[in-house]
């Protein structure tokens, strides 16, 4: 749309008409007007338009840095018992450092697009595993249950007793 604008700018300045540039551009009497009204007031550099297309970010490439910076200290440098980021941690500390809140979900774009983060999940053991104890029960205990019963202590499957006559 810029070099669009740029090039009705053009013809505006070699004296063409609207209708010229509507014809010209592909862009509708409407637009045309606009453009020409806007080039009229401001010349050139009214119809420039914006570098950057959206709405611009609340959190500036420097407050950015300093947010990374602080996440990347650790949750517990920045006042939360245990080493574990949640979204509404890291929102927190956002908006204690920069004064702008976010949602979960407003923040998790931001890790992810703006600061290329991934989601990672710690891997959780048990404090009470005893891996000694384990590795004795795969070693002994599994090995005699994954065998099964011995022949002499095998039991029937049958509801009935074995031996009985049934009824006529």
């Amino acid at each position: 749309m810029r070099e669009r604008r740029m090039r009705a700018v053009e013809l505006f300045e070699a004296g063409r008409r609207q209708a010229d540039v509507v014809v010209e551009l592909g862009v509708s009497a409407q637009t045309a007007s606009r453009w020409h009204r806007a080039w009229q007031a401001g010349g050139r550099d009214a119809l420039a338009g914006a570098d950057r297309l959206g709405r611009t970010p609340r959190l500036s490439d420097e407050q950015l840095a300093e947010v990374e910076a602080a996440l990347l200290d650790g949750p517990k440098a920045n006042g939360f018992g245990t080493d574990l980021w949640t979204l509404a941690r890291v929102a927190e500390v956002i908006e204690r450092m920069t004064g702008v809140r976010y949602t979960l979900s407003q923040t998790w774009l931001i890790l992810r697009q703006r600061l290329g983060w991934t989601r990672q999940r710690p891997a959780r053991r048990a404090v009470e595993r005893d891996d000694a104890a384990i590795e004795a029960w795969v070693k002994q205990d599994w090995p005699r249950i994954k065998r099964g019963l011995d022949d002499a202590a095998r039991g029937s499957a049958s509801r009935t007793r074995a031996g009985s006559r049934s009824c006529p």
